[in-house]
């Protein structure tokens, strides 16, 4: 349209710069020739000359209308772009070459948590988390297909900026740059409706579950074990941990794999991980390992403790508290004969969930873990020190041993000991630790001031 205003424009000019040379040369003429003597020449001239100046005039008139309807036309698109990205719900987006966002309406706040004016020169990492940023990108490009620009319909997890995952289906465009540089792309995310969201939260869970597991990628932390009343240190617990960068904590991976039936998958994969490091722990510490009731009862466990070559009184199976077990019978005929070649059982996290105390009573266990929330602030409070007493009390009588976790301080690490508990973790005493030459030092270790 510019140029066609620009044409209009021009011709207008010439029309009236040829008009006005011809009115001239008419007006030389007949001073030349005199007034008295009209001629038929300097009239046509002159005729002719206003005929073009009227067709440059009217020529101009159109263009500068023209060029206005243009204008209104430009100006109602854009006030119609703009209405349509402030009040629509699905999301107008646009990133640059380097991935990072150039352009977002106003639904991002709502969907994502971020107003646009945040997101504006941010990657899109920002709201895609790296895991799922890989898989994005790979979608789009098979969307698109070889030699296509758009795509329509990729269905993204996106990342609310509160850590949680919002489904959106994204259709959009690629804008090719020269030079050889990377693409722009500019498009549209709509949130999916809840019943078409289960289905992908789950195959995105069992993916990300069944990858972690084939790669090998689980880790294992040990964290120490100190018997409070020489001051040694007699064991570590087995604490898994996850490649993951978006701060889920390993319980909610196994919460995860639970909701898609791969719960006892992922429990026997951890545990196979951190019996294999068990071999690079000092030969007198016992390993804590934690299980759900539920894997107790698999067969493969008996065969997989004894593969891993480590001596049966060296293992603790910690069952977690939080797990109400519906049937004790099976749990107890399950465990019997591995307590017999002198593996131990462990309550885990007891007073911090479903029914301790029954709990502990049915299982018998050899050592009673204290939940932190019941360890926390024991030096000051008086009817937390009566209730840790009594826990004392309540193990002799069983013959079972007290582990105080999530010992943080002096005053609880002095408390706990002249109460009489065995003995004693937290990060007061020491951290996990993933390094192997971290654990070689735990030959000697002992902590002073306990006893």
């Amino acid at each position: 349209m510019r140029s066609f205003v620009g044409s209009h424009l021009l011709l207008c000019v010439l029309s009236v710069q040829a008009a006005f040379a011809l009115a001239v040369a008419a007006g030389w003429h007949s001073l030349a020739h005199g007034f008295p003597q009209p001629q038929a020449g300097p009239v046509l001239v002159c005729a002719v000359a206003g005929g073009l100046i009227l067709v440059a005039v009217v020529t101009a008139a159109r263009g500068v209308r023209a060029q206005a309807r243009e204008r209104d036309r430009s100006s109602a698109v854009s006030n119609l772009m703009e209405t349509v990205s402030d009040t629509s719900s699905e999301w107008v987006w646009a990133v640059d070459g380097q991935e990072n966002f150039s352009y977002s309406s106003g639904a991002s706040a709502a969907l994502l948590g971020y107003e646009p004016g945040e997101l504006i020169g941010r990657p899109v990492s920002t709201v895609i988390g790296p895991n799922e940023l890989a898989g994005a990108r790979q979608a789009v490009a098979d969307a698109r297909g070889d030699h296509g620009t758009d795509w329509k319909g990729v269905r993204i997890s996106y990342r609310h900026r509160n850590g949680t995952s919002v489904w959106m289906e994204v259709s959009g465009r690629a804008r090719p740059t020269r030079n050889g540089a990377r693409p722009r792309y500019e498009g549209t995310s709509r949130p999916l409706a809840a019943q078409a969201v289960q289905p992908l939260i789950e195959g995105h869970v069992r993916e990300r579950i069944e990858s972690t597991v084939r790669g090998g990628s689980i880790l294992t932390a040990f964290q120490p074990i100190y018997e409070l009343g020489t001051g040694t240190m007699t064991g570590v617990e087995a604490l898994t941990r996850f490649p993951s960068d978006d701060g889920r904590s390993p319980e909610h991976w196994f919460s995860d794999a639970a909701s898609v039936g791969l719960g006892g998958h992922l429990e026997f994969a951890a545990l196979e991980a951190a019996l294999f490091r068990t071999a690079k722990l000092p030969e007198h510490l016992y390993v804590a390992l934690n299980l759900s009731p539920d894997t107790c009862l698999d067969p493969r466990l008996p065969m997989l403790l004894e593969r891993s070559g480590l001596a049966a009184h060296r293992i603790v199976l910690e069952l977690t508290e939080r797990l109400p077990v519906a049937e004790y019978t099976p749990l107890l005929s399950a465990l019997a004969p591995l307590r017999r070649r002198g593996l131990k059982i462990a309550v885990d996290d007891a007073g911090s969930g479903f029914s301790s105390m029954r709990h502990i009573l049915r299982l018998r266990p050899d050592i009673i873990k204290l939940d932190r929330s019941l360890v926390a602030g024991l030096d000051s409070d008086h009817a937390q020190r009566a209730l840790g007493a009594a826990m004392v009390t309540f193990a002799q009588e069983i013959g079972a041993q007290i582990v105080a976790e999530g010992i943080e301080t002096m005053a609880e690490l002095a408390t706990v000991t002249r109460l009489g508990m065995t003995s004693a973790q937290g990060y007061f005493l020491g951290r996990p630790s993933l390094h192997p030459g971290e654990w070689e030092s735990w030959k000697e270790a002992r902590i002073s001031g306990a006893a």
